[in-house]
């Protein structure tokens, strides 16, 4: 699922995280990736990680899998659940949009840069904790894959 964000949506969440450098390079990617929050994580990975995937089903297996590493993390999480509602009814603070980034980027057990934290918390943000939470649930109790993705089966 292609998920992006519109040039308004990139630009009140740049405005709103302005004042946290890790949110730049973020933008910066979305922007050159004409807001593919998929294709900005594959970007960053690259860059931060050095691994580039040539071929387009490995990155978006690789973005797949994050995901459903993340799914299986936050969605118990009650404390990250309890920060992204508080965001949720405050979508003008950055403190709490600041937050819920750090949160995701402290996982125990999940190394992620901030710059790739803020890809994957504007993708919950855009899509919905509770949508991001339940549509894996029933799609890895229905093909038993654990992927939203149906590649081909």
């Amino acid at each position: 699922m292609e998920t992006q964000l519109t040039t308004p949506e990139v630009n009140e969440k740049r405005q709103l995280l302005q004042d946290y450098e890790p949110a730049a390079e973020a933008f910066a990617i979305l922007e050159e990736q004409q807001g593919r929050l998929d294709l900005s994580f594959d970007e960053l990975w690259a860059k931060k990680t050095g691994q580039v995937f040539e071929d387009p089903s490995k990155r978006q297996s690789l973005w797949q899998t994050t995901l459903q590493v993340l799914r299986q993390e936050l969605c118990g999480d009650e404390g990250f659940r309890a920060q992204f509602k508080e965001y949720t009814k405050n979508p003008g603070s950055a403190p709490l949009l600041t937050g819920l980034i750090v949160s995701l980027t402290t996982l125990s057990g999940l190394p992620l840069d901030p710059a790739i934290s803020t890809i994957i918390v504007l993708y919950l943000l855009k899509i919905g904790l509770n949508i991001f939470c339940e549509y894996t649930e029933s799609a890895s109790n229905s093909d038993g894959s654990g992927s939203a993705d149906s590649q081909g089966k």
